[in-house]
């Protein structure tokens, strides 16, 4: 039977090109048999469900445990009715045993119990009846929110000391966040802050990204069944692209594959246009990533990080959230980035999508006949753009300190549709966000900088740094513009200016202030 990589839900091995899921949580057994109650967070689509769902499958096959996993997603849709979430919930638990355990280990008929009580009394009977201890792992736990979530958590702590005669010898809550961030106010506008409702876990865990091992490990199951090879260079610019993030590294060969259609050797060429496909066609995982971006502990980080400014004073709670959900990572020269470059270009290429589905229509007036690119047009068409439009358009943007950039790059994406690339760099602290824009045999480099109060002309500072971001791209030429914030300005259609500069080491340089 063929196989094929998976992007969409858990892995089943008879079809899907996997790795061992348990290698990557190898002290999860330990803590079962030390009878550990504990929390595994991480990210969406890193194989949180393949793994527990296999692990249960090994612990059930050991003939130790009965282990399965099930979800608590249903009872999301009960935020306030306790009873009925418990019956919603017990009702799918019973469906998943049946699919997932021999029949001899299925749990009796759930025992009447009162609202609030139906889980640990159900537990307890199944652990009572159970021939071998009961390990349970309860994915999407944090779907839950308000009395149900609260409700949940203390039937499991209260049930704890009674393992694992009376109640499951362990018990994992499985979801995006640590029990801290579990949402819990109405609406689930806020966090619950604390463990104590579940204060009995041992640890909280995360499920880590790929190494790059194990992504030629998985990728070379491929090449052992269709003989497709990749190029060792192919496997480290893929790695580069993903930083080992499971459904990127699965979704950039699979568009390969079969949407691509490539059946000679894999390159690094072939990863670049996947990369391209991907993010403009925007699939479920990369759209899921505007939700986020709009979440104000998440907003407060990404902002200043998109503008190159210091983070200043937020919490490590918030910090740590942010790294949990996988959109940003801790570098190991210091300082948080984001996950990896696929996501680099996405987030800013979605919070500039206000902007752009405001743009008036443009004629390409920067092509030639030959539809080539000719940058004297562009900065030309750019410069009426922004003196006409600008001000408004700041308007739509949903990042208002980095309003000018989404600007910018809306009306620069409008630029590269006809057939080019826009690829950016930003970094903590650097004042600067990089545009690098490639048409056809055309690049131009851009660099943005804000002028805000209390601030000097940030024109030599910027001559300066585009002048080492040049250097690193062999070009000699390039754009420096300078977004003026401050304060009581008269409107960008009267400020917007052009003008010639010479960096230290003799690159042309045009300066725009906007």
């Amino acid at each position: 039977m063929p196989k094929w990589f998976n992007t969409a839900g858990p892995c089943q091995a008879d079809i899907h090109y996997m790795l061992s899921p348990t290698a990557r949580l190898p002290e999860v057994v330990q803590m079962i048999d030390q009878r550990g109650y504990f929390i595994l967070h991480a990210p969406r689509q890193v194989g949180k469900t393949t793994a527990m769902i296999a692990l249960g499958q090994e612990l059930t096959a050991s003939g130790n445990y009965t282990a399965v996993m099930v979800s608590a997603e249903v009872g999301a849709a009960f935020p306030k009715d306790v009873g009925m979430a418990e019956d919603a919930m017990l009702g799918v638990w019973r469906s998943a045993c049946e699919a997932r355990l021999p029949k001899e280990l299925l749990p009796p008929p759930w025992p009447e119990a009162k609202p609030g009580e139906r889980i640990s009394t159900a537990l307890k009977a199944w652990a009572a009846a159970s021939p071998r201890p009961v390990v349970l792992f309860i994915d999407e736990i944090d779907a839950l929110q308000n009395e149900v979530l609260i409700s949940v958590l203390r039937q499991i702590r209260d049930g704890y000391p009674n393992r694992p005669q009376e109640f499951p010898q362990s018990i994992a809550l499985i979801g995006l966040r640590d029990v801290r961030d579990y949402k819990v106010a109405s609406g689930g506008s806020e966090k619950l802050g604390t463990s104590s409702p579940f204060n009995i876990k041992v640890r909280s865990i995360t499920m880590r990204n790929f190494t790059i091992a194990e992504m030629v490990e998985l990728y070379q199951q491929h090449t052992e069944t269709t003989e497709q090879e990749f190029t060792p260079e192919a496997f480290d610019y893929a790695y580069e692209l993903t930083n080992g993030q499971p459904w990127l590294v699965n979704a950039l060969v699979k568009v390969i594959i079969e949407d691509m259609k490539i059946v000679e050797t894999i390159t690094v060429e072939h990863f670049y246009q996947a990369k391209e496909i991907l993010i403009q066609r925007n699939d479920t995982h990369l759209d899921s990533l505007a939700e986020r971006l709009r979440e104000p502990r998440i907003r407060q980080i990404l902002e200043p990080m998109l503008a190159g400014e210091d983070l200043g004073e937020i919490p490590p709670d918030d910090r740590q959230f942010a790294v949990d959900l996988g959109l940003v990572r801790r570098h190991p020269a210091g300082g948080l980035v984001i996950a990896n470059p696929i996501y680099r270009e996405v987030m800013p290429r979605m919070l500039a999508g206000g902007p752009r589905d405001s743009l008036p229509l443009i004629a390409p007036t920067w092509l030639d006949e030959q539809g080539r690119l000719i940058p004297e047009a562009l900065l030309t068409a750019f410069l009426k753009f922004w003196r006409q439009h600008g001000q408004p358009l700041l308007k739509s943007a949903p990042y208002h300190e980095i309003a000018p950039h989404l600007v910018m790059m809306a009306f620069l994406h409008r630029v590269v549709n006809g057939g080019g690339t826009l690829e950016r760099e930003y970094a903590i602290a650097s004042r600067r966000m990089d545009l690098y824009l490639r048409y056809g045999e055309v690049t131009i480099a851009i660099e943005l900088k804000v002028w805000r109060d209390g601030r000097r002309d940030p024109l030599p500072e910027g001559l300066e740094q585009i002048d080492d971001y040049l250097a690193g791209l062999g070009l000699d030429w390039g754009w420096l513009v300078i977004f003026d914030r401050r304060s009581g300005l008269p409107d960008i259609e009267e400020r917007t200016t052009c003008e010639e500069a010479v960096t230290a080491t003799g690159r042309k340089i045009t300066v725009i202030r906007g």
